[in-house]
């Protein structure tokens, strides 16, 4: 039925009835049971303000000394960063999380916008779930006019409604205090409200790109291209060893009813024929800039950056020049530049260097055999030459797309040297050819969510990273609390012994596309293509029915079940989702909830005595991972009653869990 439909963006939005706002979710759940986040983001701002140490921070007169104390400090704010803050913060954490910039989101920020990618879902019939997947399907659900900023703000409110996270924006990390291989101490300042945070925590999270923490805490670290000789690895014979990637401007530009002359600035590169003849610019390609204006692979990303920034300029306004001006782009005559960045978006960084290193072999299979696997990626191994825009005679990239997915293992996101240092992102412990497909953000992310929740269990345990990595018992209880939390882990599946549907038996009004209710028990919360190429997505994983017949789904035991928490894993689909500027990119999105999350639903316990107990209805839901608390009821069984979807014809549940 619907699982084989092609809906487009119109077609979907005009069946589902939806207007351009308001996509808020009705939940109605006992009020007793009903639990709240501490929203009052002035209320911790104050408390932190209140324990500033009066007469100024040392050495610094004019500044002031905050002290502050937590679990956790996470530095860096990307979507590694928020990933890693939210994900410890909602184990339990006190989280103190820092950004040097005003905005979250890094690479992935109106400041610098760049798309965020991971696995191709094209290819690999499952998107990343967890975290990255909710800040996503947040943002399409209550952005579809696609504003950058807006995609900002989401980051922000995700964050700041977080009890456990204390966000300190505009405040870099800047010095670090150790004792025995051990950080205790960390400096933060921020200039703008001239106040100098010194934090103590448990777990430090370097999520900075650049391994900030970790060069300040003398861990080791590597930088550049290592050769083939170094690891064995085929692909490192790309380009000089020691040289890296470079940074990139981007910039949008609009298409207006009028022509839009341009005259560039002086100091603008003069663009030639021959710098662009492996550079393509079409002639439905002037919204966006390009991704191969990209410069710095024989210097450094941290230490020239100024240069680097007006040197990327003078190419971008050089390109727009180009296009405008040279005759050679008719098209473009009522185009004009709406933004440019100011930010270099950096590719290539400091990596630390880990306890296992992960390599091109790594990717390319040894995966399988690693027992320490946190998190997925799947974007190809993708590197670029050292003299970026200016390597004329070469293609911009090679890509290496022979893997199309791997996982990523635990012991390659913490410092062989620093005893309680998790990392993620950029400055993964990666070869730079591992690093080449491990850099791109939605991967960033999921390392993120991987290393918060260990930072958790580390301290709930009193371990540090490799005590944790090392232990089977503690490897085993942090994966299955990632699955829990629907972080996906290619081929690990739900074994929680907590979880009582796993003792259930499942049955439903009726099931399609040779599903079966059974296939919601099976502990697999995603569906795998074994052929990229397939256009139809399996349906091994998912329970599917018809929503016109209103279906329901029901977990019912041999004898009676205390719960109080259920928690419900949706279908989401698997087509490209991401904050984009690019038409090329965002056009085969769909800018709103997703048509297959189910929308609106009842939550029904049948009781011992056969009556019905509505333990939670929901409307307006957009969401894959739906989780309730209610005060504990003794049920017989426990039935999902679908009502509607967001427009998919078809109903799909990946997964129920119940809880006492």
């Amino acid at each position: 039925m619907g699982e084989n439909n092609k809906l487009g963006r119109r077609g979907f939005l005009s069946k589902a009835g939806l207007a351009m706002a308001g996509y808020s979710i009705i939940a109605k759940i006992p009020a007793a049971s009903a639990q709240t986040a501490d929203a009052n983001i002035l209320k911790k701002i104050e408390t932190v303000n209140a324990e500033a140490v009066k007469g100024g921070a040392p050495n610094e007169p004019g500044m002031r000394q905050v002290d502050l104390s937590c679990d956790v400090l996470v530095a860096g704010g990307g979507l590694a960063g928020v990933c890693a803050a939210i994900s410890a913060a909602r184990c339990g954490m006190k989280v103190v999380f820092c950004q040097d910039r005003s905005r979250l989101g890094g690479n992935a920020s109106s400041e610098i916008k760049m798309h965020p990618l991971g696995v191709h879902p094209g290819m690999t019939g499952f998107r990343e779930g967890g975290i990255i997947e909710e800040l996503k399907l947040e943002c399409a659900a209550n952005n579809p006019q696609n504003a950058w900023e807006i995609w900002d703000a989401s980051l922000y409110d995700k964050v700041v409604s977080e009890p456990n996270i204390t966000l300190l924006l505009d405040a870099p990390l800047f010095k670090v205090e150790t004792e025995n291989d051990e950080i205790k101490t960390a400096w933060v300042r921020c200039d703008i409200s001239w106040q100098i945070y010194k934090v103590k925590a448990k777990i430090f999270i370097d999520c900075t790109g650049d391994a900030r923490i970790a060069h300040e805490a003398g861990a080791d670290v590597m930088l550049g291209r290592e050769g083939v000789e170094k690891y064995g690895e085929s692909n490192a014979d790309y380009d000089t060893p020691g040289t890296c990637m470079g940074s990139s401007i981007l910039f949008t530009a609009k298409q207006h009813d009028k022509p839009m002359r341009y005259k560039a600035p002086a100091w603008a590169k003069k663009i030639t024929p021959e710098m662009l003849k492996f550079r393509n610019i079409g002639k439905n390609n002037f919204d966006y800039g390009y991704w191969w204006i990209e410069l710095g692979g024989m210097e450094n990303a941290v230490y020239d950056n100024e240069k680097l920034r007006f040197e990327l300029l003078s190419v971008v306004f050089g390109i727009w020049d180009y296009i405008k001006n040279s005759g050679k782009y008719p098209d473009a005559e009522n185009w004009a530049l709406q933004t440019v960045g100011m930010v270099p978006g950096r590719r290539d960084g400091f990596r630390v260097v880990p306890e296992f290193l992960f390599t091109q072999q790594g990717v390319y299979g040894d995966w399988k055999t690693f027992k320490d696997n946190v998190c997925v990626g799947g974007w190809s191994m993708d590197d670029h030459p050292k003299e970026g825009f200016y390597a004329s005679d070469e293609r911009p990239c090679r890509q290496d797309g022979t893997i199309k997915f791997y996982d990523m293992p635990l012991g390659s996101l913490y410092s062989a040297k620093i005893k309680n240092l998790f990392m993620a992102g950029r400055n993964a412990g990666c070869s730079h050819v591992a690093f080449t497909t491990t850099r791109v953000m939605v991967t960033c992310a999921v390392m993120g969510q991987a290393v918060g929740t260990a930072a958790a269990l580390c301290i709930k345990e009193g371990k540090t990273p490799s005590q944790l990595r090392n232990d089977p018992k503690l490897m085993k209880a942090l994966q299955q609390r990632l699955l829990k939390d629907d972080q996906t882990v290619i081929g690990l599946k739900n074994e929680d012994p907590a979880d009582l549907a796993r003792s259930a038996l499942a049955k439903a009004s009726e099931s399609t596309n040779g599903t079966s209710a059974q296939n919601i028990l099976n502990g697999y919360t995603y569906e795998l293509k074994e052929d990229p190429k397939a256009k139809i997505r399996p349906a091994k994983n998912r329970w599917i029915a018809p929503v016109a017949s209103k279906p329901w789904i029901e977990l019912a035991w041999g004898q009676p079940q205390k719960i109080s928490n259920v928690q419900i894993t949706f279908d989401s689909g698997a087509r490209s989702l991401a904050q984009a500027a690019a038409y090329g990119v965002y056009k085969n999105m769909i800018l709103g909830p997703q048509p297959e999350v189910i929308k609106d639903f009842k939550l029904i316990g049948i009781l011992p005595d056969g009556s019905e107990k509505i333990l939670a209805e929901v409307e307006g839901n957009y969401q894959r991972l739906v989780r309730f608390s209610f005060a504990p009821v003794e049920v017989k069984s426990l039935r999902l009653k679908i009502q509607e979807t967001n427009g998919a014809e078809d109903a799909a549940v990946f997964e129920i869990r119940c809880y006492a």
